[in-house]
């Protein structure tokens, strides 16, 4: 069979619009495509590869656990399902953990929690869940309607109700919609896919002391920004606030497909038997791999490392932008790194992008005028230095 991107046309679904050339084999930071060419990887498949390819540890975990036992249905557990639990209960404010398969179904889960919640404590009309223009959740209906970018949610018939949207880091707007009503509060930490939008620390605050003051939930959606990407295990742990609920993927599984939510042992306990499920969520190969990265992850030197390699990325992006003069503003917190390009190149981060792969480095964007940076948190200083070598040649090109 030859396979290429024609055949990608013909026989995938068109939602996507994948680059020419297919990658076929990753190390470290490294990529190479069916060609042999080599790229330095600054995508991290959208911030979920934080060991990079195919890290022996993860390697590893796969290979033994894949020798012992798959799946089994939920009717069972298993021990690396409680293994990771245990790891991220003791590390985090969690007291409760359920697993499932991505961002989305941690989102999904999250919602129906707090709104459960509700239901059985307050009653039926405290069901308002407030959340962010530009924030992003998943793509089930529940949590892209919750997701304030309605080019994601529109077209696909009613929505689900009672979900309303005020701008980040405008606690007055947040404070003259929130009432007795409102059940919960879904924000990103910090915004990705919405721009690298950082919250005021006296927001996020005010965001906390609003739901304390009307009783509802706070949910923290970290799928992006968990897991070592800002420089501490989660986001939350660098702002001084604790949310009830906290959603977790991408670099959970360093690759491998896996999600979680995480709460407390009050708020848990509203999820009954029979009230949400996963047939694969928790499955023993998925939490034998997060383990294995959360070995990794949460240490001192993972950690630091991450905050150091921040500092490389923007010292050498302020150069960039030095001579280029292209950046209207180089923001985010640890490998979370968005670069808002100025009004002259404003709608063209894509190009960008595109320019960046023909040199050999893989980057994102984050909206159409941002480029977002996602490497592996322990990324190489030699392959940071190198992939933004080939960057700045494609600003050139681009620029000249």
């Amino acid at each position: 069979m030859n396979v290429n991107r024609a055949l990608f046309d013909d026989v995938m679904v068109p939602n996507y619009n994948p680059a020419k050339m297919i990658p076929v084999k990753g190390e470290g930071s490294r990529v190479w495509d069916q060609e042999g060419k080599e790229y330095v990887d600054f995508a991290g498949g959208i911030a979920v590869n934080c060991l990079g390819h195919c890290h022996p540890a993860m390697v590893k975990a796969l290979t033994e656990q894949g020798n012992k036992l798959w799946h089994l249905s939920n009717v069972f557990t298993n021990e690396p399902a409680i293994r990771l639990a245990k790891k991220l209960t003791d590390a985090t404010f969690a007291e409760r953990v359920y697993f499932a398969n991505s961002g989305a179904e941690a989102n999904e889960a999250a919602l129906k929690l707090a709104r459960r919640w509700a239901l059985d404590k307050f009653g039926a009309e405290k069901n308002q869940i407030i959340a962010f223009n530009k924030g992003f959740h998943g793509r089930t209906f529940f949590t892209v309607t919750v997701g304030g970018q309605p080019a994601y949610s529109d077209g696909f018939g009613p929505k689900p109700g009672a979900v309303q949207h005020v701008d980040y880091n405008d606690l007055a707007a947040l404070e003259k919609l929130m009432s007795e009503q409102t059940c919960a509060v879904m924000m990103e930490p910090l915004q990705g896919e919405g721009g690298v939008i950082s919250p005021d620390a006296e927001f996020v605050k005010g965001v906390r002391a609003l739901c304390d003051k009307y009783n509802a939930l706070l949910i923290f959606d970290e799928v992006q920004t968990g897991f070592g990407r800002t420089g501490s295990l989660y986001a939350y742990q660098q702002l001084g606030v604790n949310p009830d609920i906290l959603s977790t993927a991408k670099a959970l599984g360093g690759g491998f497909p896996i999600g979680a939510m995480l709460t407390t042992t009050e708020i848990a306990q509203h999820l009954k038997p029979g009230t949400h499920g996963s047939t694969y969520g928790g499955n023993p190969l998925a939490c034998a791999v997060a383990e294995a990265v959360f070995d990794v992850v949460n240490t001192d030197d993972v950690l630091t490392g991450v905050q150091k390699r921040e500092q490389l990325f923007k010292a050498k992006l302020a150069e960039i932008n030095e001579k280029y003069d292209i950046f209207k503003d180089i923001r985010g917190k640890g490998l979370l790194i968005g670069a808002e390009l100025n009004d002259k190149f404003d709608g063209k981060a894509r190009d960008f992008l595109n320019a960046a792969a023909e040199e050999g480095t893989m980057v994102l964007v984050a909206g159409p005028s941002v480029i977002r940076f996602t490497p592996s948190l322990i990324i190489p200083e030699q392959d940071i230095a190198e992939g933004l070598e080939r960057f700045e040649r494609a600003v050139a090109k681009l620029v000249g």
